[in-house]
């Protein structure tokens, strides 16, 4: 009786030892091939806040295939609903946790949202690229569609955003309200247009070169609807609340578009290669900003 336990003893612990043995083995390969948990969250971040060098504009409008950032500028009338959220946000990839887990690098759909940081880097920073055949390098024009590419600071990946039709199963998850996203799908979901932020002169402005660096309206073409930040919704993140990006038009009492649903398409500072045109002085100190002579001309 004794002999068996003794044996019953030594062949558990032999299917111990090959049980330890198999996982250590399994360890090993995953990290060679970079799949453990701690290297694919170390990965996720050092790309998503890798420094990116925006494009530099030499003539003060946009181009395709310009490295952008979009920025949705101070919101003063959001400070009485929700104190502390008037400050500059940047759209930015969403990062949920069950992301962290995924074998690929951004899933998708992907979701998006909108960060307090205003730092050119691998998460906020997206490609504008041609819908219709235009060529690198040639301005975009009001009313003429592109896309918005991202690749989150990987290589070899490239989202672009997107939106669809709001339905009982499709929409965005505080506001209820048209989801944006992000897809790998090339599609009419993924055409957008820039539209001239004053209603009484978009008309003249139509087929004119989009300045950089100025307010404008950013409508999504397949359902008409302005990409927008409320502000009042919160999203959560692997990096913590941030804020909810939608498809809605927003409009006064006089159907002008309020400011949640103002851009400013950022370029790169000439004089600085990390900086960026809303962070260089302006050139009219004590008197009318950048934002406001592009506005008014």
């Amino acid at each position: 009786m004794a002999a068996y336990r003794s044996g019953v003893l030594v062949g558990n612990w032999a299917e111990d030892l090959s049980l330890e043995e198999d996982r250590l083995r399994d360890f090993m390969h995953k990290r060679e091939r970079g799949e453990l948990l701690i290297q694919k969250i170390n990965k996720l971040q050092d790309n998503f806040f890798k420094k990116i060098q925006l494009s530099v504009s030499k003539d003060g409008f946009l181009h395709f295939g310009d490295t952008v950032m979009l920025l949705h500028p101070d919101n003063k009338s959001s400070v009485e609903n929700c104190p502390g959220a008037c400050g500059r946000l940047t759209l930015a990839i969403n990062l949920d946790e069950l992301s962290v887990y995924s074998a690929k690098s951004l899933q998708v759909p992907h979701g998006i949202s909108a960060i307090e940081s205003a730092d050119p880097m691998g998460r906020n920073t997206f490609c504008i690229l041609s819908v219709d055949g235009s060529a690198e390098g040639e301005p975009i024009r009001f009313g003429q569609k592109f896309r918005l590419g991202t690749t989150g600071g990987f290589s070899g990946q490239m989202l672009y955003l997107a939106s669809d039709h709001k339905s009982f199963i499709r929409f965005a998850k505080k506001s209820r309200l048209q989801q944006v996203f992000l897809t790998e799908n090339l599609s009419y979901l993924t055409c957008w247009q820039a539209t001239f932020l004053d209603p009484q002169l978009r008309l003249e402005h139509e087929g004119f070169p989009v300045p950089a660096n100025s307010k404008m309206i950013i409508t999504h073409c397949h359902t008409n609807r302005s990409l927008a930040v409320p502000r009042n919704f919160w999203t959560w993140s692997y990096f913590g609340k941030e804020y909810e990006v939608i498809c809605h038009t927003y409009l006064d009492s006089h159907k002008v578009e309020e400011d949640k649903n103002y851009w400013i398409i950022v370029t790169g500072n000439p004089g600085d290669e990390n900086g960026t045109m809303i962070d260089r002085p302006s050139p009219h100190p004590g008197g009318i900003s950048k934002n406001e002579f592009h506005e008014e001309t």
